[in-house]
């Protein structure tokens, strides 16, 4: 998706994506991860979820990145927090306490901008990009990301031609071919959300399942 796409739906508030609690398989997974203290999370295309504050509350140092400014401010200030702002190369750096947010373009991320990442969490990010975006995101996780790092992965699988996205479907062998050359990729949860949230009965779809994933990046 352009970024104009995204611009829009923050400035119309057009966010159903946006989730007003924490999200449950992420409470239910994250410990299986068993991180130490202040290990650092990177959240990919992050908005202002409220998961990035749960997170921090875990113990770990937050590094969300997102595109738009908009949504980066409304964090904040639903959280009534009073970020530090500053400039970290290609991005607008907003910092407080555990929770850091980089405001810019997720592919303008580099090494540097990762060196202390040892996890990373992705709820909408993967299903959030249309087919040949999802390839260059995954390789450009695998090429940042420091080695070792572990990560929980969550996506949808429905009929991509029964509803249009995002979310965009990703199947489990989606997610194989694209992360699997270069991480260990293990599926711990498979849930039939089709039978359990009103909004995907009122689309007529066939079936709509969600995946988590428990990830690790294979040593080189």
């Amino acid at each position: 998706m352009e970024e104009n796409f995204w611009q829009a739906r923050w400035q119309c508030d057009q966010i159903g994506f946006h989730r007003q609690k924490v999200n449950s398989l992420l409470m239910k997974h994250w410990p299986s991860l068993q991180l130490p203290q202040g290990s650092c999370v990177l959240v990919s295309l992050c908005g202002k979820s409220l998961d990035l504050r749960w997170l921090a509350e875990q113990g770990h140092s937050v590094l969300g990145v997102e595109l738009v400014e908009k949504a980066v401010i409304d964090f904040f200030l639903e959280q009534q927090l009073a970020p530090v702002i500053t400039q970290q190369g290609a991005f607008k750096r907003y910092s407080t306490g555990a929770i850091t947010i980089l405001c810019g373009d997720f592919f303008a991320l580099s090494t540097d901008d990762l060196t202390n990442v040892d996890a990373f969490y992705d709820r909408a990010a993967l299903v959030a990009l249309p087919d040949a975006l999802r390839t260059r995101y995954a390789t450009h996780l695998n090429t940042h990301l420091p080695q070792g790092c572990v990560g929980l992965l969550m996506t949808v699988n429905y009929p991509q031609d029964q509803m249009q996205g995002p979310p965009f479907a990703v199947s489990p062998e989606d997610v194989e071919q694209l992360l699997g050359h270069s991480f260990t990729i293990q599926c711990i949860e498979k849930r039939d959300t089709l039978t359990r949230e009103t909004r995907n009965k009122n689309a007529e779809m066939s079936y709509f399942d969600e995946y988590v994933f428990s990830i690790t990046q294979q040593q080189a």
